[in-house]
């Protein structure tokens, strides 16, 4: 199965809707029973928790929050979920995190603790590295939301960014159905910042993408790219719109890319406010500096949180570095990172 990050809009999305005080019009039918919730037998570790199970779940409105701590789509529905858990934890709400690691970092879990840690997340979090919770609930998307009633019952789901109020709205509902209703007539208000902030949606024309082998799209350095092997790549004279390119002394690999020489660099062409590049040393303990330019000149004001106006920066750990937050007009541009060590490992370009 090929997991998917995405934001998850139409038809396929359940629409829900509001009475005046925040609730579902419409009586429990509304929201069907979509199945049982499954063990959580399958978890290698837990965090902020010891072990739950599904039966002592029963009683509580439970959402189960599907996370991989460098997707960019579950960090930016982070804000509503931290907010949601604040509110109405007192009420009978559990939100439970399942982490399942897409890339085989982020199985380590020092780099799982931090990246949470970081996250400022104090609810129970199951370690997934397995994908049995992520087997048993038969998902396929990171963020993924499913919402659990009293019974132990799963009543709705959200795949992906987006649908907030109508999230919220769900839980008041389940909250009701188990009597559980003394939380006020408002909805929660939330002001998400930094690379928590929502996608410019409407300026967002590049998509997510590999710097890999075996997952990558729109690679453009002449003679391609060849697995596991050692060799010199050079970016062509013009890039087209959400191509890349390597330049220097590189190793593709199947998950990652690794720079095996100072000054190499990838260069991509792309349209959105954000541009974050997962990626981090290759060996434990190593720092990894590095450059970044914006049509071959330092990003200024459009520099992200992890590099300074001149566009330096340094590879600390393995997680998702903000590279570019642009002002507006958004229009297309080439952003390049050039590599002032070797030993940089890159694994995905994401936009917003």
């Amino acid at each position: 199965m090929k997991y998917t990050r995405r934001r998850f809009a139409g038809a396929a999305a359940m629409t829900l809707a509001a009475g005046p005080l925040g609730l579902l019009r419409t009586a429990e039918a509304r929201l069907p029973i979509e199945g049982e919730m499954p063990s959580l037998s399958g978890a290698t570790a837990w965090l902020n928790s010891q072990p739950l199970t599904a039966a002592g779940l029963r009683g509580r409105i439970v959402l189960a929050n599907f996370c991989t701590y460098t997707c960019i789509n579950w960090l930016r529905s982070l804000p509503y979920v931290r907010a949601w858990s604040e509110r109405y934890k007192d009420h009978g709400l559990v939100v439970l995190g399942v982490h399942t690691p897409e890339f085989e970092f982020e199985k380590d879990m020092a780099n799982v603790r931090q990246a949470l840690r970081d996250a400022n997340l104090d609810y129970p979090i199951a370690v997934d590295s397995n994908y049995a919770i992520w087997s048993a609930f038969h998902n396929a998307y990171w963020p993924a939301l499913y919402f659990v009633d009293a019974k132990g019952r799963i009543r709705h789901h959200q795949f992906g960014e987006g649908e907030y109020r109508q999230s919220e709205l769900v839980i008041r509902q389940l909250l009701t159905e188990a009597g559980l209703s003394d939380f006020g007539a408002e909805l929660t208000s939330v002001s998400p910042k930094g690379v928590e902030a929502a996608a410019d949606w409407d300026d967002l024309r590049s998509a997510e993408n590999y710097v890999s082998y075996e997952r990558t799209e729109n690679f453009a350095s002449p003679g391609g790219a060849k697995l596991d092997k050692r060799r010199g790549y050079a970016v062509p004279v013009r890039l087209k719109l959400n191509e890349w390119a390597l330049s220097g002394e590189w190793t593709m690999k199947r998950q990652s890319t690794v720079v095996n020489a100072a000054g190499g660099g990838i260069a991509y062409r792309f349209h959105s406010r954000d541009l974050h590049l997962v990626m981090g040393p290759a060996t434990r303990g190593a720092s990894v500096r590095f450059r970044v330019s914006l049509d071959g000149k330092p990003p200024g004001n459009a520099h992200g949180i992890d590099v300074d106006a001149e566009g330096n920066g340094t590879l600390t750990g393995q997680r998702m570095y903000q590279l570019i937050r642009q002002p507006k007009p958004i229009v297309d541009r080439q952003f390049e990172i050039q590599f002032l060590d070797a030993g940089g490992e890159a694994f995905s370009f994401t936009f917003g």
